[in-house]
């Protein structure tokens, strides 16, 4: 198994594509600590991790808050010992709005989970990883960060902020065998989707018919087909890859996806 021994944390674990990737992982022989503010989905999913024979725990995090971030990392180091593997995930969408009617509080409050959680959880983690001389951290981006689909520049915006700390600190950690990589999603459908699907439709079907024009590959996504790129980037297949991203967007943003 490619994560034996291992023991990953994954922000906003609870479910969709977090969930994707705990489960993922857990098949790989990790072991894997759930944190998100959704506490019955989240010790939902860590009960499905323990009925596969895995181990795995579930601490509440506010992300946000750094008090409650340094308290899920000492929490995790006292039960573990380490934290091999980091996957920064934890998030809210937004909703398509013009500059003009995004309020201060909305920006402050997408910008507050998407991007400045990453950064605590990173300085929190970072430490332990150092010490050990090893670590892989893994930020959720989006493909929103270098190709928006619509006008969401507050969740555009925190999702291109992730790149530029996910390169500037895979520079910084290179020299402790830390490597720090993004992942970009396209369009993977789940919870937080939910407020784009129009009344009355479907949503299966909604979703469907976005996949046909959404990527070359005419098909949406899967939280599963994002947790193939996060277990590339999380076992020691990736050993020699930090610093860099992967767009998991079943081809898009590609020309191609406009023609016939």
């Amino acid at each position: 198994m490619l994560l034996s021994n291992r023991v990953a944390i994954i922000t906003g674990g609870a479910r969709g594509i977090g969930k994707g990737i705990a489960l993922k992982f857990a098949e790989e022989g990790c072991s894997v600590v759930i944190s998100d503010v959704l506490v019955d989905e989240g010790k939902k999913t860590v009960q499905e991790i323990l009925n596969k024979g895995k181990e795995g725990a579930f601490v509440r995090c506010d992300v946000s808050t750094s008090g409650q971030v340094q308290s899920m990392i000492d929490q995790v180091i006292a039960k573990f010992g380490k934290a091999d593997i980091l996957v920064n995930n934890a998030g809210i969408g937004g909703v398509p709005k013009s500059i003009t009617e995004i309020s201060e509080e909305e920006w402050d409050r997408l910008l507050s989970i998407n991007l400045k959680g990453c950064f605590l959880c990173c300085k929190a983690v970072v430490p332990h990883m150092k010490e050990r001389r090893y670590g892989k951290i893994i930020n959720l981006s989006s493909l929103g960060a270098i190709s928006p689909p619509v006008p969401t520049i507050h969740y555009s915006a925190a999702k291109a902020g992730i790149l530029g700390l996910t390169v500037d600190l895979a520079l910084e950690l290179a020299p402790f065998n830390i490597c720090v990589n993004a992942i970009l999603p396209g369009a993977i459908p789940t919870d937080m989707w939910n407020p784009l699907v129009p009344p009355g439709i479907d949503k299966e079907i909604f979703f469907a018919e976005i996949g046909k024009t959404a990527a070359p590959m005419q098909r949406v996504g899967t939280p599963e087909d994002v947790a193939g790129a996060a277990l590339f980037l999380a076992s020691e297949l990736s050993s020699y890859v930090t610093g860099d991203r992967i767009l998991v967007g079943g081809g898009a943003p590609l020309v191609a996806r406009f023609m016939k």
